[in-house]
């Protein structure tokens, strides 16, 4: 089924992303933060394995559950609902990580369809930064990138390349080219 109304973000981390998505919730737009950094926070807390340095594949699994349950908590309809990340993104993982692709999840990615239009923002340098949660380097958020716009365009969306500009700047690219 194609959720008309959900529109993804999606790129390498330390692009941008998770900042504009704030800006379009200030602005009154539903979003849907990624579940990523939640998991790790979560796995952190309770001494968990499931995380991008210890357990690649228990992380993509709790990923996968998790924009699987973000996919159906959406209810179709015309107010635009902005996704920090969405089902191909935890492909993209798994093909950044050498995992093998589960039937299960290709599956997933060809029947939970969000809106065509997928905004993907590039790996900019000067506002990359890691933290606690993301501790890839530049090349690996490079590489992350590219996984993405390989992965959205297999199955087929359409890809809006976010430039570099102010917070402002970005999310009104945005909005201009919803549909």
């Amino acid at each position: 089924m194609i959720r008309q109304n959900g529109y993804v973000l999606t790129g390498g981390p330390g692009a941008g992303k998770t900042t504009v998505i704030k800006a379009l919730e200030a602005m009154g737009y539903s979003i849907v933060p990624e579940s990523g950094r939640q998991i790790i926070q979560e796995q952190v807390q309770s001494g968990g394995h499931a995380v991008p340095w210890d357990n690649t594949e228990a992380f993509r699994n709790l990923m996968q559950a998790a924009a699987v349950r973000d996919y159906h908590a959406l209810q179709p309809g015309v107010s635009p609902v902005f996704f920090d990340r969405a089902l191909p993104d935890v492909a993209g993982y798994t093909k950044l990580t050498g995992l093998p692709l589960t039937e299960e999840l290709v599956s997933l990615c060809r029947e939970c369809r969000y809106n065509d239009h997928v905004f993907i923002f590039p790996p900019w340098e000067e506002i990359f930064c890691g933290d606690e949660e993301r501790k890839q380097d530049f090349t690996t958020a490079t590489a992350t990138h590219d996984r993405m716009r390989e992965v959205y365009t297999a199955y087929g969306y359409t890809l809006f390349t976010v430039p570099p500009g102010s917070v402002r700047e970005r999310a009104d690219f945005i909005l201009q080219r919803l549909h």
